[in-house]
């Protein structure tokens, strides 16, 4: 049984239903965003005002408020927004010299949302993988061959690979760092074509 019904899938698009395969993957990307444990920040927030004694609705209206933030339930879009600065700038197949400099100069802080973050990438908790990042990964591969976006796909492996060896040689880390969650459900989105990924393309 789907998580969402036809009607739920039908608002999140535009002008089509979803095929069976598109359904099953929204519901799967879904319960892979819950499963994240007790202590993120969104989950903090509604506990931390419910222990407050405040009503139902205005526990879960600041778990919302936190989770739209661009370091939590946020951070997909960013990740979009952050690869359509990539590609104006680099093109949709850089050069490894071209792409290095540019993400020195997110690092920098001189390019993109000048936060100096390349989001999608890094973890508090995980180190060597992060297990829901394999899985999306995975159905974005596939995904993305079927609608044509695999120089997507490419250039993003790109960006976790050099953006990753950069991150730990810059903070002179030993520990291993891994693509968060966000780096490729935000590609996954975009090609669900879900209206909430079209604001940052």
């Amino acid at each position: 049984l789907h998580l969402l019904s036809r009607r739920q899938r039908q608002m999140c698009i535009r002008d089509r239903s979803y095929t069976d395969e598109e359904a099953h993957l929204l519901d799967m990307m879904l319960m892979v965003h819950a499963e994240h444990g007790g202590g993120n920040n969104s989950t903090f927030v509604c506990r931390a005002m419910s222990s407050s004694g405040t009503d139902t609705y205005s526990a879960i209206a600041g778990a919302v408020g936190s989770l739209k933030g661009p370091l939590h339930g946020g951070a997909n879009a960013k990740v979009m927004q952050m690869f359509r600065d990539i590609r104006e700038h680099v093109g949709e197949a850089p050069d490894d010299a071209s792409l290095d400099a540019y993400l020195d100069r997110i690092l920098d802080g001189e390019a993109g949302d000048r936060s100096g973050k390349i989001y999608g990438l890094g973890h508090a908790v995980y180190t060597m993988s992060d297990p829901r990042a394999v899985v999306i990964k995975k159905y974005a591969a596939s995904l993305a061959g079927a609608k044509g976006r695999l120089h997507d796909l490419e250039l993003m492996e790109r960006v976790e690979a050099r953006g990753i060896e950069k991150i730990m040689t810059r903070k002179h880390q030993s520990i291993p760092m891994c693509a968060n969650v966000d780096l490729y459900s935000g590609l996954i989105y975009s090609m669900l074509e879900l209206s909430l990924i079209h604001i940052s393309e």
